[in-house]
């Protein structure tokens, strides 16, 4: 299992915001079940309800339907924080594979207002596609990305501001993947400007470049959204 499907785990144990639901789920189930076992049995059939009786009883079912659907978003959270993982998720869910759980949580998933759950889910796809492109960009133009990103480490004269975006470029360079630089070598522009004209341009087309590269991975998935995973 990968380090991005399992999370490091955490001190066992509930938060109180998830211990509470539990413990309001386990009361819900055992009501039911009473009420379930209270049909079943032999006694007299329960007086009919009125019709405002009915009525209520249908605001409350959809005042705790609601509230249900609130709790789901994060209770999957509280799970993939304590160490579980996608596929951990999928049987909880009434799902059969780790993509089904992952594509749930994010249509349940509070999003923008107006944004439906298949916009949300499509919305981190085309995201996560995206970052794909980059990252291969990136990866193919190592070279030029580390040569530019030992160039302005190697400055000695930008100003005290720029200190913090220069070690986030020193670390990224330290790391294998030159698609760790694109973020930082970005927030370098503004202080490259005015004394390193040359350098600034460089950065500027990394930026602009990797700009278009997203939105064209986003062009290339427009289209109707595919049928729903099991």
């Amino acid at each position: 299992m990968s380090s991005e499907d399992r999370p490091a785990p955490r001190a066992p144990g509930l938060t109180p915001t998830s211990f509470l639901a539990a413990s309001a789920l386990n009361t819900i189930h055992e009501a039911l079940r009473t009420a379930r076992t209270s049909q079943d049995g032999a006694g007299p059939e329960p007086a009919r309800a009125s019709s405002e009786q009915a009525l209520a009883a249908l605001l409350l079912l959809r005042e705790v339907r609601d509230q249900l659907a609130g709790w789901e978003p994060g209770l999957i959270e509280e799970a993939r924080e304590g160490g579980a993982s996608w596929a951990d998720l999928a049987h909880p869910l009434g799902v059969s594979s780790r993509q089904a759980a992952e594509r749930r949580y994010l249509r349940v998933r509070p999003g923008n207002p107006g944004s439906t759950g298949e916009q949300r889910v499509r919305a981190t796809r085309d995201r996560r596609a995206a970052d794909r492109t980059v990252t291969a960009w990136a990866r193919a133009n190592a070279a030029d990305l580390r040569q530019l990103a030992g160039q302005i480490t190697a400055l000695t004269d930008l100003p005290a501001a720029a200190h913090a975006p220069l070690a986030g470029l020193t670390a990224a360079l330290a790391e294998d993947d030159a698609a760790a630089l694109v973020g930082p070598l970005a927030v370098t522009h503004t202080h490259l400007a005015s004394g390193h004209p040359d350098l600034a341009a460089r950065v500027d087309d990394v930026v602009r470049h990797t700009d278009r590269l997203r939105r064209h991975s986003g062009d290339r998935r427009q289209g109707p959204p595919g049928p729903p995973e099991h």
